[in-house]
């Protein structure tokens, strides 16, 4: 959905992804979850903003779509004349980006009468559960007792990287021991990874996946991409059989 869609209130919901370059997973990802939001909140108008400005400037320059940053996103829906503004990111956790959307839209107090911000994906225990639902559902059927699922993660420098080892461990304690997450920026590694494998033993297969909104230059190309240090390479280097799935998180309902 590249236009919004408008309601009869004088309120608006403002999705904040990162965004993404690769049109068909852009679609089928944050595409999808605005028409969700839209559909189930018909009296707002839904719109959208990115924070990468890189990709918003090569989107404009490649394609000639244009995408606001939070910045202009803001001023435009000030300048609507939206009393109501909700604001609902797509990140994965409350890190530095989330931060930094919190701190614009205090600027922008002023400005509505009401702002209000979602929370991120990963926040309460119930939130871990339906993502390891989602996450396992969706792939119950590499379960043959010879294949490991692993999920890449982005990881940040930020306290809230403890996400990716709250998942680890909740995704052992319901059971599934054969799925395990690894960030490219943080921890847990990929050498951690490969380490876990090699201590469990008896893997043949190795299934990658990105736990990611969307799977974008990471997945395709540190995850799945056929240079030396992508993760696909390291794996088949160790002997596995590796098959990667280039599907983000925002395809699953």
């Amino acid at each position: 959905m590249e236009a919004g869609q408008k309601g009869d209130s004088q309120a608006a919901i403002l999705v904040v992804s990162f965004g993404t370059s690769y049109n068909d997973s852009r679609d089928i990802t944050i595409g999808a979850i605005e028409e969700a939001i839209a559909e189930a909140h018909p009296e707002y108008e839904t719109r959208r903003a990115f924070t990468a400005q890189i990709i918003i400037d090569k989107l404009a320059e490649r394609d000639g779509l244009e995408i606001d940053n939070v910045t202009d996103a803001l001023d435009r829906a000030a300048a609507d004349g939206f009393q109501n503004l909700v604001v609902q990111p797509t990140h994965l956790m409350d890190g530095l980006e989330y931060h930094d959307l919190i701190n614009e839209l205090e600027e922008y107090e002023d400005n509505f009468t009401n702002i209000s911000v979602g929370k991120p994906l990963l926040t309460s225990n119930e939130d871990y559960a339906g993502v390891i639902e989602a996450i396992t559902g969706a792939t119950k059927e590499y379960d043959d007792g010879e294949t490991a699922m692993v999920f890449m993660g982005h990881g940040t420098e930020a306290v809230s990287n403890e996400v990716y080892h709250i998942m680890q461990n909740k995704l052992q304690a319901s059971g599934y021991d054969n799925y395990y997450i690894g960030t490219v920026e943080a921890e847990p590694t990929l050498e951690d990874v490969m380490e876990a494998l090699k201590e469990h033993g008896g893997y043949k297969r190795v299934v990658l996946e990105p736990l990611m909104v969307v799977a974008g230059d990471h997945a395709n190309n540190d995850m799945a991409g056929d240079e030396e240090d992508s993760w696909k390479t390291a794996l088949k280097a160790e002997g596995y059989e590796v098959e990667c799935l280039l599907k983000g998180l925002g395809e699953m309902e």
